[in-house]
């Protein structure tokens, strides 16, 4: 009797590679139309010039992706990752429940926002521009600031576990205050702007939180290893 093993893991190499083909190809369409939108802006890019510079058909990306919008939303989503291989969230989430230090905890935040921001900011700058004339994307920045203000919403609540919040800063208002230093316009006018780098912006963002929400630092007052 013939064994059936040969086909059936070629079977599985054969979609394994189609997976694999599937991935990079979504990531070449992704980094075509960052260059794209940053560089010819929203409204002008076309689908098939962002088609034409990933190697894909046009077709491929609006099944994927159905339209500018939503690969606007994809690369959103991809920028928030940060350096990796852990996305940046999951490397914050694990900071914060195991940071005993507020101050410390604040100044990380810091360091990883200067990570996630280049990343980021830029496209969420171009999506504010874009949503005056777009009602989809004007949606989805809505969207995506509200993700990013709840987000803040649950940092202050598990800053506020670990420490007393300045005196007279409610946990909504910390939350409001880290929503603003994360936002890209703070980000686009000392980096794009100044020509600050991203560490000093990102330390200015750390002690900045501490000050803010703190009132005081925690800490011991040396020198800090901020890396998440």
């Amino acid at each position: 009797m013939e064994s059936n093993v040969e086909p059936v893991n070629r079977r599985r190499y054969d979609a394994s590679r189609r997976r694999e083909q599937a991935r990079l190809t979504r990531e070449a369409i992704i980094a075509a139309a960052r260059r794209r939108f940053l560089h010819d802006g929203y409204a002008t890019t076309t689908i098939a010039s962002i088609a034409a510079d990933a190697g894909a058909s046009a077709d491929t990306i609006y099944k994927s992706f159905g339209g500018k919008a939503g690969l606007l939303k994809a690369m959103c989503q991809n920028a928030l990752v940060g350096a990796g291989p852990v996305p940046a969230e999951q490397r914050s989430d694990a900071m914060q429940a195991s940071q005993s230090d507020p101050s410390r905890m604040l100044r990380r935040l810091g360091t990883l926002t200067a990570e996630v921001a280049p990343r980021i900011a830029p496209l969420l700058l171009l999506l504010a521009r874009a949503a005056e004339t777009d009602s989809e994307v004007a949606q989805l920045r809505a969207g995506l600031d509200a993700a990013r203000l709840a987000r803040m919403t649950q940092v202050a609540e598990i800053l506020a576990g670990k420490t007393r919040l300045r005196p007279g800063l409610s946990v909504q208002e910390a939350a409001e205050i880290m929503w603003t230093y994360s936002s890209p316009e703070l980000y686009g006018l000392l980096v794009v702007s100044r020509g600050w780098s991203p560490d000093r912006y990102g330390e200015f963002v750390g002690e900045s939180l501490v000050d803010a929400l703190l009132g005081h630092d925690s800490g011991d007052g040396t020198a800090h290893d901020d890396r998440i």
